[in-house]
């Protein structure tokens, strides 16, 4: 797996299997299907958003042409540019030295065949090689043993059982030396110097964890 970039102010980065870019207002309607879907807000203990298309076109909008400096919201494509879900990592805290990571594969057709885990394979390698951070943590439900198992793959360790709103979460981590030691061929950085890196950004943060994506693994 490689990470790369483009030489404009637009993410792309190239795993083995997905490649995660910044998004645009083509993903709407996808977006959009996914988050009106009961299945897929379970799996991220929350419930399905209940906007007209319409209403929430112009949130994706504001989204799109105003990301926020605390989070990175990216798309995730199969290498043929069919897009088939949603990754993000924020709550960014400079001052912890941590991030949270969310990901979502909105598509049926690419569960269960290693898309989860090359989707979070890539995004650490984007967050350790671009950023200052130390450690990645995420929250799945405690029964979603296919998002734990995708996860493990990708290097992750469960850290304990969390109870938050009536749910019950497995917390799981990677620090930046275990993540070095299982990824010694990838460089060091693999993002040339941007001031809008979450590296430079002051040691507070404001994302909200309602602006995450279902981690319903791979």
């Amino acid at each position: 797996m490689k990470a790369e970039y483009e030489a404009t102010t637009e993410l792309r980065l190239v795993g083995k299997l997905t490649v995660l870019r910044s998004k645009s207002m083509d993903d709407a309607e996808a977006d959009y299907s996914w988050r009106i879907d009961p299945e897929l807000a379970a799996l991220d203990a929350t419930r399905p958003i209940t906007l007209t298309f319409n209403e929430y076109l112009r949130y994706h909008r504001d989204d799109v042409a105003y990301p926020s400096p605390w989070s990175s919201r990216m798309a995730i494509d199969t290498l043929d540019g069919h897009h088939i879900g949603n990754c993000m990592y924020y709550d960014i805290n400079t001052e912890k030295s941590q991030c949270e990571l969310g990901i979502m594969i909105g598509d049926r057709d690419y569960w269960g065949k290693g898309y989860g885990t090359d989707v979070v394979k890539t995004a650490l390698a984007q967050i350790f090689g671009a950023t200052e951070l130390e450690r990645v943590y995420l929250h799945t439900l405690i029964h979603n043993y296919r998002a734990q198992k995708s996860f493990l793959k990708a290097g992750l360790t469960p850290v304990r059982e969390i109870k938050r709103d009536g749910y019950e979460f497995m917390l799981m981590e990677i620090w930046r030396k275990e993540w070095e030691v299982i990824n010694p061929e990838l460089p060091i950085s693999t993002r040339s110097d941007d001031s809008s890196s979450p590296a430079s950004l002051p040691p507070t943060t404001q994302a909200s964890q309602t602006d995450a994506d279902p981690i319903i693994g791979s």
